[in-house]
């Protein structure tokens, strides 16, 4: 598709993936001058947006900063290997194509009818960690999205008991490399919408012949149910992601109840009441009218000395 072919909800929807990357990119300083970026292609719509609106940003940016684009051709049956270098050729990128045969290691090590998922996952992440190394990249760039982010909050919170998500921003174990989000404010369906119009060569993402990871499926399947009857949910989800109030849960670890006393100012007491937001009568304490019991009374105005009724004396 040319962009001559493009309607001005096109161009809209590219806008505002383009603004929403880079907000995230400056909230969080995924990218600096004088960073190598590696962005990380599976074949997958994320993917190929991610590096459509690096390189647009890329060309705008006050700053200055490299790109690369990496595929990792896992040797999986039927994987079109020549997809990818011919659209990377294509839009002018500088890229590396990296050969690892993890598929035969993973079918080794995982029993028949089992996941494979998640060695599969360990194995390619070591290779991009090398790889980003052997050229010199300081940041990785992976094309997860705020709907990844939030199911994994979900997946996290329902099958490992704890509140964790996947961050825009985070350190390899070894403090080497910084891997970055960039799609962390993006709707998925805006990047479906966007790769749809767009015609990216897609490359399947089952030819390792796996099973769909069947708790994200569900989790997502929730999600998706939830927009559908109350919209702008995952919106408010995610923006609850970005504004946690440790004083309000109970891990002793983010905050210190046990230094908690009277006449410290930590918490703002209205919001241990619930909704505070609507106008309402103050009530004041009228003291103990009765053995074992207090009284709290609604206070009322009395009315200004020149503002009485009309017809009072």
């Amino acid at each position: 598709m040319t962009a001559t072919t493009h309607s001005k909800n096109f161009f809209r929807l590219e806008t505002y993936l383009q603004s929403q990357t880079g907000r995230a990119i400056g909230d969080f300083k995924m990218i600096e001058d004088g960073d190598t970026v590696l962005v990380c292609l599976s074949g997958g719509k994320d993917s190929y947006t991610m590096l459509s609106v690096l390189m647009a940003l890329q060309k705008r940016a006050p700053i200055d900063f490299k790109l690369i684009a990496m595929n990792l051709d896992q040797k999986q049956p039927g994987f079109p290997a020549d997809v990818l270098p011919a659209y990377l050729k294509s839009v002018g990128v500088e890229y590396v194509i990296v050969d690892a045969d993890t598929y035969s290691i993973v079918k080794e090590k995982v029993p028949e009818g089992k996941t494979t998922c998640s060695l599969c996952s360990r194995l390619r992440r070591g290779v991009i960690y090398r790889t980003a190394k052997e050229l010199g990249a300081n940041k990785i760039a992976l094309g997860h999205h705020r709907d990844d982010i939030v199911q994994t909050f979900f997946l996290n919170l329902f099958f490992g008991g704890k509140m964790k998500a996947m961050p825009p921003k985070l350190a390899t174990d070894d403090g080497q490399h910084i891997v970055i989000r960039p799609l962390a404010y993006c709707p998925e369906k805006d990047i479906a919408a966007y790769a749809r119009a767009m015609a990216y060569p897609i490359i399947p993402c089952n030819l390792c012949g796996s099973q769909e990871n069947l708790q994200r499926k569900k989790v997502k399947e929730m999600l998706l149910e939830w927009e559908r009857q109350n919209p702008g949910r995952i919106d408010n989800i995610f923006a609850a992601l970005r504004s946690v109030v440790p004083s309000h849960l109970a891990d002793t670890e983010l905050f210190d109840f046990n230094g908690l006393a009277t006449g410290l100012a930590k918490v703002d007491e209205a919001m241990l009441f619930g909704q505070t937001a609507f106008s309402q009568q103050p009530l004041v304490f009228a003291g103990g009218m009765e053995e074992n019991k207090l009284e709290f009374v609604r206070f009322e105005k009395s009315a200004p000395a020149d503002t009485q009724p009309a017809g009072a004396e």
